[in-house]
């Protein structure tokens, strides 16, 4: 196969290196190559107009919000995103004072929250610590399992309902309460559901979930917006490296490929775009999303991939966690609130969901965090995951609106409640090239899947053709009553 001609050629001679997609992921092995005096002759193929992936801050409402990753988590020395933050000088003084750098805070930071139920009422503080302190206590337990030769049950979900049954037996309050009780319980599920970016806790891995490490730190923002990461990275990059708009197509490996341009060569690797142009070269470095590698897998490697590379590319989940913010006049919460959890009273951890999701999407719902007040507006991000978050995007926007300001109305007991002015959200299910949020350990899967997915092709001790990289980058959760987190700095989110 011979590559159709391009506009432009990357300079310089050397090996020719092309990094497929133009995330976070893609942008650091391009800077890590650019830096390198042997590999002047770089591309990046990022299939949509912007760098940056599932990092993505948006000029609304007055201010700047993250549709995609909102936190750094454990900003400290041993996270490279904090690393490369403050190397371009994008975080402020507390951010990189040693004292915040060095907070041990396990995953689980208060916020100042106030927790709605949908009758209209609101839950004690008190109740809703206690419920934080029985789950969270749990989820640390999962970490003994890490090395254990048997595990009771294969998920995490299965788990913590086991252990949430056994607790029951020592509940002494009334019905009502012990209901309220499953009920803060099962909105705790949601929001890890978010965290690990998955439908239910039941998909997710008991063994591997303690591989996930919590870096100290207190995890921080990006003022300017969390885009000024890639969009710097990407200005420390050779001129004409990024070439946008350019989805990839097939990846030709292991072959003998040749180049009008450059008579009398070879090369062993062939990205072929969906536009036809052709891209010969030594070295190519796969990094997109593993939500768009499971829908293409058949047909995005040619040959396709070995068995166990496919194999594991299918094991390991991926899921979707989707924002969606809310734009208000005037706040209707208290100005020292920082988050709204929201606690269905019917629903419990231990019982599965009967309703359809036409009718109950919204019930996935975990809360709204408060942003920062904008000039103008004041706005709720709220986060739902799972397959409720994927109906949600196919509904429209005033659809989202009515049924979020009748949920509003419901848990405040106010049916005066002001209705949102405006709405957005995220949709990265819909996102041809992304199709979901990030990747989770699942059932079935182990942590040795990542690390086969990142080994080269050919796998025959041959120079390296191929690489699968895996970006590190999710959509962003806040946890009410004990922690502030998206997700821990996880190993191998993809």
């Amino acid at each position: 196969m011979e590559s159709r001609s391009r506009k432009a050629e990357a300079p310089g001679s050397g090996p020719r290196v092309l990094v497929v997609g133009g995330g976070i992921a893609g942008l650091g092995a391009a800077q890590r190559l650019s830096r390198h005096p042997a590999f002047s002759h770089l591309r990046v193929l990022e299939a949509t107009a912007r760098a940056g992936g599932r990092i993505r801050s948006e000029s609304s409402f007055g201010g700047v919000v993250e549709v995609g990753a909102h936190w750094i988590h454990g900003p400290s020395q041993g996270n490279p995103v904090f690393q490369l933050a403050a190397e371009f000088g994008l975080l402020g003084k507390k951010e990189l004072s040693e004292e915040n750098q060095l907070i041990e805070t396990g995953g689980h930071v208060g916020l100042p929250s106030v927790t709605y139920t949908s009758s209209g009422g609101s839950v004690s503080p008190e109740l809703v610590a206690e419920m934080a302190g029985l789950f969270y206590g749990l989820i640390d337990q999962t970490r003994d399992f890490l090395h254990a030769t048997e595990n009771p049950v294969p998920s995490v979900g299965e788990f913590l309902k086991k252990r949430i049954h056994q607790r029951m037996a020592c509940w002494t309050e009334d019905e009502k309460t012990k209901k309220l009780k499953l009920a803060i319980l099962n909105s705790l599920f949601n929001l890890e559901c978010c965290v690990s970016g998955t439908h239910s806790m039941d998909l997710v891995a008991l063994a591997p979930f303690g591989e996930y490490t919590v870096l100290p730190g207190l995890d921080c923002t990006f003022a300017g917006g969390y885009q000024g990461l890639t969009s710097r990275m990407m200005a420390s990059l050779p001129e004409d490296v990024m070439v946008f708009n350019k989805p990839v197509k097939t990846v030709h490996w292991n072959g003998s490929f040749q180049e009008a341009s450059a008579p009398g060569e070879t090369f062993p690797v062939l990205v072929e775009c969906e536009d036809g142009d052709c891209f010969p070269a030594h070295h190519v470095v796969v990094t997109v999303p593993l939500g768009f590698l499971k829908e293409h897998l058949d047909s995005f490697f040619e040959p396709p991939l070995p068995s166990e590379k496919a194999e594991a590319t299918r094991k390991i989940g991926f899921g979707t966690n989707n924002k969606i913010f809310l734009e208000f006049e005037e706040p209707f919460w208290q100005p020292d609130c920082q988050y709204i959890q929201l606690v269905w009273e019917d629903t419990s951890p231990l019982e599965d969901a009967t309703l359809k999701l036409q009718d109950a999407w919204f019930k996935k719902l975990i809360g709204f965090l408060v942003l920062p007040a904008f000039k103008s507006a004041h706005v709720l991000c709220g986060f739902i995951a799972g397959l409720e978050s994927e109906f949600m995007e196919t509904l429209s926007d005033e659809d989202v609106l009515l049924s979020l300001t009748q949920v509003l109305r419901r848990v405040t007991g106010n049916p005066q409640l002001p209705a949102p002015r405006s709405v957005l959200r995220s949709r990265w299910h819909s996102a041809p090239y992304t199709r979901g949020s990030y990747s989770y350990v699942a059932v079935g899967s182990s942590g040795d899947d990542i690390d086969l997915l990142a080994q080269p092709l050919p796998a025959d001790g041959k120079e390296a053709q191929v690489r699968c990289g895996c970006p590190s980058e999710g959509t962003g959760v806040p946890t009410a009553g004990s922690r502030a987190q998206d997700s821990p700095v996880k190993a191998g989110r993809c």
